[in-house]
Formats: structure tokens, sequence, C-alpha cells
């Protein structure tokens, strides 16, 4: 069997064994055991059980952020591309379960380099979030007066502050539907949407709480 292709089989059992056992009882030992090869083989290829961690905090985030990327059709307008892009994200969730447990839920327990890759992960999940906004306050600011209008509140941060709400609201919302309410992806992604989405079209026109 091919290095990379031994390697993608470590790492699938590596994932699962984290997800069930947590980062501290598994072993080594049982991470080999679950994909059919030998400790030292397992050390030789993936480093230690920190190493090893990280390289599935690395892959799964990487699997996350593709499917985001290729949802976010950037030719369909704002509102659609964020559901589409979160829809991926809930769909990502229900079929990796194991992914996401290790990911957002066990990672976090944890020291660098974990940390670090988790993270970054979510910096770019985020970023392309608010990417996405400052296109709907550039869009939105064509119906202001005042052309730098739209251009001086995404300078300000808004954008990237609605990014982490979104990105922030997603991730609980995930958690709840995994626990207590299995749904659709396409339910998460109008649940979320009909909560944030509404609030944020008049937001992205300069509206705010309190005048």
């Amino acid at each position: 069997m091919p290095r990379a292709q031994r390697e993608q089989q470590m790492l699938d059992a590596a994932v699962k064994v984290f997800s069930r056992s947590g980062y501290h009882a598994a072993s080594m030992d049982e991470i080999a055991e679950e994909c059919d090869v030998s400790k030292p083989m397992l050390y030789l290829y993936l480093g230690s059980k920190e190493e090893l961690f990280a390289a599935c905090i690395r892959r799964e985030a990487d699997r996350l952020i593709a499917r985001f990327a290729e949802a976010a059709d950037p030719s369909l307008d704002p509102g659609e591309q964020l559901y589409r892009g979160l829809t991926a994200f809930f769909a990502f969730v229900a079929e990796h379960r194991d992914s996401w447990i290790v990911l957002y839920q066990q990672a976090r327990a944890q020291g660098e380099p974990v940390v670090a890759e988790v993270a970054a992960a979510r910096a770019e999940v985020s970023g392309a979030v608010t990417a996405l906004l400052r296109r709907a306050v550039r869009e939105a600011g064509d119906d202001l007066p005042g052309p730098r209008n739209a251009d001086a509140r995404a300078d300000r941060g808004e954008a990237a502050a609605m990014a982490a709400i979104i990105t922030g609201a997603a991730d609980a919302l995930a958690g709840w539907v995994l626990d207590t309410n299995p749904e659709p992806a396409e339910e998460s992604a109008r649940r979320l949407m009909s909560v944030i989405w509404i609030g944020l079209e008049p937001r992205l026109r300069g509206a705010r709480y309190g005048g």
C-alpha cells in the first residue's frame, strides 16, 4: 500500500479513537490496533501522539474549509452564498461526527501545537465569511447616501465582528443539533439564517440597536 494511503488510514483510525476515548485516554496501541498496523510503524509515519493529534486536526480542518469554500459560490448573492456555505458546514458535521468531536470539542482542551492548529482553521473560516460580508456591506452601501459610507463600516471591522458572531453561532448550533435534535443540514442552515441574516440586513445598511 502506498505510504500516503496508509497515512490516511492511520489518521482515520486516530480520529475514531480520539473521538471515542478522548485525547488523554487514547493510546497509540489502541490506534495501531484500530488501523491494523504495528505501533512502531505508527510512530514512524506520524510521530508522537501529540503530533498525530495535531495531524488529525489539520486534516479535518482542511476538509471542513474545503467543503465551505466549494459550496459558497462567489457568483451568488451574499445571502445565498452564506446559506450554501452553512449548509455544507452542517452537512460535514453530520457526516463526520468523530471529526467534529475531535476538532471542536477535544482540541480546545489541549496545548500547543494543537491550539494553534485549531485557531488557524477557525481564522480561515472566519476570514472567508468576513470577505463575504464585506461584499454585502459594499452592496448595501450602494443604496445609501455618501459614496464612502459602506466602505467605512467595513474598514472599522464591522464585517469581521459579524463573521465572528456567525461562526460562533454555527459552532453552537452544530453541537446542539448533534446532541439533541438531528435534522437536515439545510434546516440547520435556514434556522441560523433566519436568526442572523434577517437581522444582519438592516445592520449592513447602518441600523443599530438604541439608534
